[in-house]
């Protein structure tokens, strides 16, 4: 067997309209409804899948949590304009501009939080 790419990840939140509000106004992601009621957020290729605590799809992880996801999204913009996109957003920047390893290589990157707590790294490639 061999692997190609992720196609779609699910995090957990407390409140959907929160998490939709967050990721598509401060990151620029388009909601995205499906199978009816479900709600995904879409970027480039991907896609999150946003269940809501204690009203999950089955099957799920064995111990869902909000704010127990740690992801690191590749953005197109220059990292000094995202940094100035958020400031202006008045969303804190935890750490960074601070120099990481990527899946292709060396990144540049920050972190920031989600309404839930979820670490959110925004990258460019160096």
């Amino acid at each position: 067997m061999k692997i190609n790419r992720i196609d779609h990840v699910v995090i957990t939140v407390k409140n959907i309209d929160a998490a939709v509000a967050f990721y598509t106004n401060a990151l620029g992601m388009s909601k995205e409804m499906f199978d009816g009621d479900r709600v995904a957020l879409s970027f480039g290729g991907q896609k999150i899948n946003l269940h809501e605590h204690n009203n999950e799809y089955k099957p799920k992880a064995d111990h869902v949590q909000p704010g127990s996801a740690d992801i690191c999204f590749i953005a197109e913009t220059p990292l000094d304009k995202v940094i100035d996109h958020l400031k202006r957003d008045k969303i804190t920047i935890l750490e960074g501009p601070v120099l990481r390893t990527g899946a292709a290589g060396k990144i540049i990157s920050i972190y920031i939080r989600d309404p839930d707590g979820n670490l959110i790294e925004i990258s460019n490639y160096s």
